[in-house]
């Protein structure tokens, strides 16, 4: 409720003599008056109207250390807090609202976004680097030669691309970006860092001996971020990379040539091409089961853990496992 304060007006006339009753002036009589809630008030001028196009299609992900400091997902059950964020980026003279994507910040999680890249449909112009606005692009190794490929393995998928390096090399930032994560995984990345980047890809350095960055620190292209090893599920010294799009892997050849240590162009289509193996990823693997295995032994072959076993197929450690029963491990 407002209050309007409503004065009586003096003047000479009301006074008696010099020192008079002005003195004596009631105090201004409060009276309420109900705020109209229906009334919208516009805005009637742009007090930004002066700013250039160009300072309006420079995101600056350094703005957003409010969102970073913090990580949106609860430790409790996992679920993430969406973050509204009104900041809007100019990708390809297209302006596209990044509040879904950019608010979700997550430093446990690689992919933290939920989509379901194997119905992807568009076409999204990437820009990988800008020289005029300073944004530039590295390696993520030097001396780079590949070791292993993105594509299928034996039982499982490899998303990313392996890169031979001696322990303790040194490991740069792919392009401009905020550090989303900076943590160690035991059973498969190792020390490990994800990027998130100007041009709305992330990159990921895995198996290193140690990370030299912090979750939520700004890198340039080219920063020095972390020593190579072999940590987690590794047999050997190499750097395992990969570069995702939505949280979703894209093979990394399709933006550099490791060989001639360049990127195969400045500006690049992600389409659902890039998304075509998602449906040969997901394919069912089986085990059939032979005399003397068992869940740990099945467990073991195929590097699956027990309990992921046992959930898949709704039995426990307990389930005597017969001859010919087919174990779903995939």
């Amino acid at each position: 409720m407002l209050f309007v304060a409503v004065f009586t007006s003096v003047n000479a006339q009301t006074t008696k003599g010099k020192g008079g009753d002005i003195f004596n002036i009631k105090a201004p009589e409060i009276l309420p008056i109900e705020a109209d809630t229906n009334i919208i008030h516009e805005d009637e001028g742009d007090e930004y109207e002066d700013y250039s196009e160009k300072q309006k299609s420079v995101f600056d992900p350094r703005k957003q250390r409010t969102i970073i400091s913090e990580d949106t997902s609860s430790i409790a059950d996992g679920e993430l807090s969406i973050v509204e964020v009104d900041e809007e980026i100019k990708l390809d003279c297209v302006w596209v609202k990044i509040a879904e994507y950019y608010s979700i910040w997550d430093s446990r999680s690689v992919n933290p976004y939920r989509i379901d890249h194997s119905r992807f449909k568009d076409t999204v112009q990437i820009v990988l680097y800008d020289s005029l606005q300073g944004r530039n692009w590295s390696v993520p190794l030097k001396n780079t030669f590949r070791t292993d490929d993105f594509g299928p393995r034996k039982y499982r998928w490899h998303y990313g691309t392996d890169l031979e390096l001696d322990t303790g090399d040194s490991i740069f930032a792919s392009f401009d970006g905020i550090v989303r994560i900076s943590t160690y995984n035991g059973g498969g990345y190792g020390n490990y860092i994800v990027i998130r980047h100007y041009n709305g890809i992330e990159t990921l350095y895995a198996h290193l001996t140690q990370s030299l960055v912090d979750v939520g620190q700004y890198v340039k292209a080219g920063e020095y971020i972390g020593r190579g090893g072999s940590t987690g599920r590794s047999t050997g010294p190499h750097l395992h990379y990969e570069v995702r799009f939505e949280g979703t892997p894209i093979d990394p050849e399709y933006f550099y040539d490791f060989r001639a240590e360049e990127l195969i162009s400045r500006v690049c289509l992600i389409s659902e091409y890039n998304f075509m193996y998602l449906n040969r990823a997901r394919r069912v693997f089986y085990h059939r089961v032979s005399n003397g295995d068992t869940i740990g032994t099945i467990s073991r072959k195929y590097r699956v853990p027990v309990n992921r076993i046992c959930k898949l197929n709704g039995i426990s450690m307990k389930t005597l496992l017969r001859k010919g029963r087919k174990l779903r491990i995939k």
